[in-house]
Parts: C-alpha cells; sequence; structure tokens
C-alpha cells in the first residue's frame, strides 16, 4: 500500500518533479529528459542517504523517466528503415504534469479560502417571531388633531433651527495674520507718529477670534521691528506705535 511522503515542500514523486521542472526554467511541453532524469535520481538517493524511506510511486516514476530517456536516445525507425513519426514519448508525462498541476492549483484556492473562512464568525439566527405576529399600528385622528400634531411639529423645528443659528457660527472669510498685518501697516501710515491703542487696531472687537488675531499679529511685526510695542502696567493698555522697519512692512505686506 502506497503512502505519502513529504520531504521539505515536496508532496509526492510528481511535485517534486514539477519543482525540478520550474527551478530549471524548463518549458513544460519540451521537457529536457536527460537532465530532469539525472536531478530526480540524485533526489532520491539523497533520501535514501538521509535514512527516509522512499515511496513506491518515487521509484514508479523514476522508472518512467528511465524509459522516456532510453526512448528519446535511442532512433526512432520504422520497419523500413525510415525516420518512425511516431508520437512523443514525452507526451503522456505532460498530460500527467499538467493535470497535477490543475488539481495542485484548485487546492491551493480551497486551502485560501479555508483560513479565510475560520477567520468570518457568523451572528446566530434569532427568533423574531415576536416581532412579525405584532400587526401594525394605524393612527386614528381627525383634522383638529391632525393640525396640533403638525403645529407642534413646525415649531419644533422652528426651534431646532434657532437653537443651531445660535450656535453654529456660520462659515465665512477669516482674516490671516498677513492680512491683518497689512491693516496696521495701513492705519499706523495713514497717521504717521501717532500712537495707537491696541483696542483701535482690532476690527471687530466683539470677535475673540479677531481679537486673537490681531494680537498674534502684532507680536510677529514687533519681532520684525515694523512696529513698536509698549505695555506701561500689568494688565494695562497695549501702545502700538511705527517702528523703524515700518517701509519694510508696506513693502512686504503689500505684495
Amino acid at each position: 500500500m502506497s503512502y505519502k511522503v513529504k520531504l521539505q515542500s515536496f508532496e509526492g514523486p510528481f511535485d517534486l518533479l514539477v519543482y525540478l521542472i520550474e527551478n530549471a526554467q524548463m518549458n513544460i511541453y519540451d521537457i529536457e529528459i536527460s537532465s530532469i532524469t539525472a536531478q530526480y535520481l540524485a533526489h532520491i538517493q539523497a533520501m535514501r542517504e538521509m535514512d527516509i524511506a522512499v515511496s513506491t510511486d518515487f521509484m514508479v516514476l523514476a522508472s518512467s523517466l528511465i524509459e522516456i530517456k532510453s526512448k528519446m536516445i535511442l532512433p526512432r525507425m520504422s520497419a523500413e528503415g525510415t525516420p518512425s513519426l511516431e508520437e512523443d514519448p514525452r507526451r503522456e508525462l505532460v498530460a500527467k504534469l499538467l493535470e497535477y498541476k490543475k488539481y495542485k492549483n484548485a487546492a491551493e484556492i480551497l486551502r485560501s479560502q479555508e483560513e479565510a473562512a475560520a477567520d468570518v464568525f457568523q451572528k446566530p439566527q434569532e427568533d423574531i417571531s415576536q416581532f412579525l405576529a405584532n400587526p401594525d399600528e394605524y393612527l386614528s385622528l381627525d383634522v383638529r388633531q391632525l393640525a396640533s400634531a403638525f403645529s407642534a411639529f413646525l415649531q419644533r423645528k422652528s426651534r431646532i433651527e434657532a437653537v443651531r443659528r445660535h450656535y453654529t457660527r456660520v462659515e465665512r472669510e477669516r482674516f490671516s495674520v498677513e492680512s491683518r498685518m497689512r491693516h496696521i501697516v495701513r492705519a499706523i501710515r495713514s497717521r504717521a507718529g501717532r500712537i495707537f491703542s491696541f483696542r483701535e487696531l482690532i476690527v471687530n472687537k466683539r470677535d475673540r477670534y479677531d481679537v486673537v488675531i490681531t494680537f498674534v499679529s502684532l507680536l510677529e511685526m514687533a519681532k520684525e521691528r515694523i512696529v513698536r510695542v509698549e505695555q506701561r502696567a500689568t494688565y494695562g493698555d497695549i501702545e502700538v506705535a511705527a517702528g523703524e522697519r515700518i517701509d519694510e512692512g508696506e513693502i512686504k505686506y503689500e505684495q
């Protein structure tokens, strides 16, 4: 009774033979029988030297390869002494190899699907008869009740829209730091020599974002010496005047 022998990544004689053919980059329809037979027999010899029991399947295929090799070496002549046109001795072997590869590829696909399915968990079926058994409910309303319900719906919708308008900031264009710097430079140059209060340079004093943008812009301009900033007391008013590079600021921010 034959059994399967697995050596490294080879399962059975055809698996080894396919590996040898592909590793040698041979065309499966034009196998170099002499070379493949030598490699196949060398592999079986290595298995024996490693005290690995060789399946009879390996030996049967080895005999077939030797037979095919012999037929390929001997001249094929007809009874009349002319070259014979009989079919290629490798044809049957090629057909078996193609069939083996087809089923091996199919087995690989099934194995990968099995591994993928092992990670899939299905929710067990539940009894939903209690929901299906209940009949549909219909509201029985007269015209006044329907009008009252619709009016309540409109009032609730109006309140939701009012809350949304109150708490949702309308998307609008925000002043960038560069545009606020441009605004400050224009204001200071329009009144040369005047000392401005920080509050005067804020466009929208009720908008916290506008206050922050103005403050950040002044810090950047003070670092570049475009303006001079002074605060005489803690929490006191911030005084802003033209700096020594105010002209450079006008050229820079007017671009």
